[in-house]
């Protein structure tokens, strides 16, 4: 074999080590974002976080579907305000997100008990093509359901929590459980079911004497406290 045929011989194996390797590549890639969380998964953490709408802005500094903050929103890349994105853009930076600290920044993910798979903290950037399944695909979200009617607890007892987090301009049954506990501290409430200033004004002192963080949402600590915890001061 001539030097010439064995130099070719050489060049056709390299290459086609090469090909192997970019398939291999494509494979692992595939199957890494095939491993991110369901859109089950992501559904329930909207509605959980923000009853499943991507225009909430509850002036509490938390926005969206996903309830960024505008630090965690702009570490993703995130341009203006998340409420205001489309979306599409919420959920590809959602996914972002989750890929670079997991459920971690969602408290509603414990809440829900949701598990974190191999793309978790993966550092992996994703595409827009990769978060297309999640929900949103540009479209605005349909109207939550409306909650069940919360059954009248025993005098003194902790009604069960509701399973949503509760923000501005919520309204539910659930609310007014909660408004006419707080008239036993002195709030005078008279039960509309509806999160306006006074009931803002009340799960915000309740999670400053209780040391919840005073983020303005009824969530289930908040809840827990408003019949266990110490009374707003």
């Amino acid at each position: 074999m001539t030097n010439r045929v064995r130099t070719a011989h050489r060049a056709a194996a390299r290459c086609l080590i090469l090909a192997l390797a970019v398939l291999g590549m494509q494979l692992a890639v595939t199957g890494a974002a095939s491993a991110d969380p369901s859109s089950n998964a992501w559904a329930k953490l909207r509605m959980c976080e923000a009853s499943g709408r991507y225009t909430t802005n509850t002036g509490n500094g938390y926005y969206g579907a996903y309830q960024f903050n505008l630090d965690t929103w702009r570490s993703v890349g995130g341009q203006g305000r998340p409420d205001q994105a489309s979306p599409r853009e919420q959920d590809y930076r959602a996914l972002y997100l989750y890929r670079m600290r997991g459920w971690q920044p969602w408290e509603c993910a414990g809440m829900l008990s949701l598990a974190a798979d191999n793309d978790a903290r993966s550092k992996r950037v994703p595409s827009y093509d990769e978060s297309a399944y999640m929900g949103g695909g540009g479209q605005p979200a349909p109207p939550a359901p409306a909650p069940k009617p919360t059954p009248a607890p025993p005098s003194g007892s902790m009604p069960a929590w509701p399973g949503l987090v509760y923000a501005y301009g919520d309204c539910a049954p659930a609310l007014k459980t909660f408004q006419l506990r707080m008239n036993a501290f002195g709030y005078g409430f008279t039960g509309t079911g509806c999160y306006y200033d006074k009931t803002r004004d009340a799960v915000l002192a309740l999670q400053r004497a209780n040391g919840i963080n005073d983020s303005g949402r009824l969530g289930p600590k908040t809840w827990k406290a408003a019949w266990e915890g110490k009374p707003p001061r």
